[in-house]
């Protein structure tokens, strides 16, 4: 997950270092006034957002299968600790009820 993370944060600081370029050359318009900079990073992410989705579709669905395995590893956690309750109890019904 930090893998993706960090190449998610790769791809939009190299589409901000592209862009701020882009605008200071005067390719790309600048923003309104003072707003440049918030121009500047939005326009980024729109940009490397979808770059993003299409070349870190691998480690996405790699993360994404990580995270599924956590969540099964947890839910089987909570149904083996709810299954000792269970027994316990049961346990302890039977000896209450054999006295």
């Amino acid at each position: 997950m930090l893998r993706y993370t960090l190449m998610r944060l790769g791809i939009f600081v190299g589409c901000l270092v592209a862009v701020w370029g882009l605008v200071h050359s005067g390719l790309a318009p600048r923003g309104l006034g003072d707003s440049n900079g918030l121009w500047i990073i939005l326009l980024a992410l729109v940009i490397s957002a979808p770059i993003s989705l299409v070349v870190l579709r691998k480690q996405r669905d790699q993360a994404s299968e990580r995270i599924v395995q956590r969540v099964n590893r947890a839910k089987a956690n909570l149904e083996a600790n709810r299954n000792q309750e269970d027994a316990a109890d049961e346990t302890a019904r039977t000896r209450t009820q054999a006295s």
